[in-house]
């Protein structure tokens, strides 16, 4: 364990409605990561479910659409644990009547305690068809599929949140008038992803726009996603925007345990998780086998783990040659003959670990339907356009 350089400031539970969060932290929805074997390995370090849940753990995100056409894939990605509490799920939609419909699922069956709603996804594909981050330009259309969430969720006390970029890019940025919007429509919090879509995931945060957000919308909490890599980037993301909690994505990816120090962090203990090899190796078998669990079948599982050996062994005096064949495993006693060969008693090595997982690539022009930016209003066409948006997101 290493003891945190800064004080942790007086952490206030983070409130969703009748949600009471202990930790204000929450698990990013992120595609074909946070599914229920990931969710699990977070929740054994953060702490247990219940009514004073520590953190919040977000499912991978999934489109209105296949949820109402109750999608085989989708309806598997919407499962829980029986124990975790409260459940959470991310939806994507481009259409108040779909969304509608999807959010009655989840809530007249009983399949969901939180609801968040995805308008970040930078994706071409996506937003070339005028859904993701572009959608909030767009201001009427938001406004209509976040009062059609809040307004099926709230009869069943289901909290509905809201999920976004800055904007397209510098020159049309959308996050405060959407802030606004989803408040008076009844969202009961917002998270502000503080890069533009053309970013994607490229350079730095803008922590800034996080503090002007939550000026801006003082009635509901305001969360900061971006850049957070350890629990001292949560502790100063907050100090530095006065923002109510914070969204953890890239930064946990090979490292679960990142939840166990948050919880520290804004619980003012000092504690950090600072795992040998030994221990890392043994959080890779519980995920690899967890995923063996969620897929039913041992294959899937192992090949699914493949993505995350890099992010574990980062840092890590493991040679090129395990690597590889850690990346290949097919199966549960591959995958242990090879951690075997791991030096269990390799110490944590400090700097060489930390920092930036996941993707970065370049900032990009972003495609967008034919005469997107003229008006904030949508013309026929693009109506007609955005209701395809749907059909270019994958996993459900």
């Amino acid at each position: 364990m290493t003891a945190s350089l800064l004080p942790a400031p007086a952490a206030r539970p983070l409130r969703l409605g009748p949600l009471t969060i202990a930790s204000p932290v929450v698990l990013a929805p992120m595609a074909g990561i946070t599914n229920r074997a990931f969710r699990r390995l977070c929740r054994e370090y953060g702490g247990a479910g219940g009514s004073g849940a520590t953190s919040l753990y977000v499912s991978e995100m999934i489109t209105s659409r296949a949820l109402v056409e109750r999608n085989e894939l989708t309806m598997r990605l919407i499962e829980h644990d029986p124990d975790e509490s409260p459940r959470s799920t991310q939806i994507y939609s481009v259409d108040p009547v779909t969304t509608a419909a999807a959010v009655r699922i989840l809530v007249q069956e009983d399949r969901a305690d939180h609801i968040d709603l995805n308008f970040g996804c930078p994706v071409p594909k996506v937003t070339r068809k005028g859904g993701g981050g572009a959608l909030p330009w767009k201001r009427e259309l938001f406004r209509s599929i976040v009062a059609a969430a809040v307004r099926e969720a709230e009869p069943y006390d289901v909290p509905v949140t809201v999920k976004m970029r800055m904007g397209i890019d510098d020159g049309h940025l959308t996050y405060l008038d959407a802030g606004r919007i989803a408040a008076s429509s009844g969202a009961a919090a917002v998270a502000l992803h503080a890069r533009t879509v053309s970013q994607a995931y490229s350079g730095t945060a803008d922590w800034s726009a996080i503090a002007r957000l939550k000026e801006a919308v003082p009635g509901i909490p305001v969360l900061g996603n971006g850049d957070i890599w350890s629990a001292e980037d949560a502790l100063r993301m907050v100090a530095e925007t006065g923002c109510d909690g914070v969204v953890v994505g890239r930064g946990c990816l090979g490292r679960p345990w990142l939840f166990a120090d948050l919880a520290a962090a804004f619980a003012g203990r000092p504690e950090r998780v600072t795992p040998t090899l030994g221990e890392v190796g043994a959080t890779l078998r519980r995920h690899a086998a967890y995923l063996c669990d969620f897929y039913e079948d041992e294959a899937k599982g192992c090949r699914d783990i493949r993505k995350h050996i890099a992010w574990y062994l980062k840092g890590f005096p493991a040679g090129s040659t395990i690597r590889h064949r850690l990346a290949l495993v097919n199966t549960l006693a591959d995958l242990d003959d090879l951690i075997a060969d791991l030096d269990p008693e390799a110490p944590w090595p400090g700097a060489d670990a930390e920092g930036q997982r996941g993707r970065s690539g370049n900032p990009r022009h972003v495609v967008l339907p034919e005469g997107w930016l003229d008006s904030p209003d949508l013309t026929p066409e693009q109506r007609a356009l955005v209701a395809q948006a749907e059909d270019d997101v994958s996993g459900g």
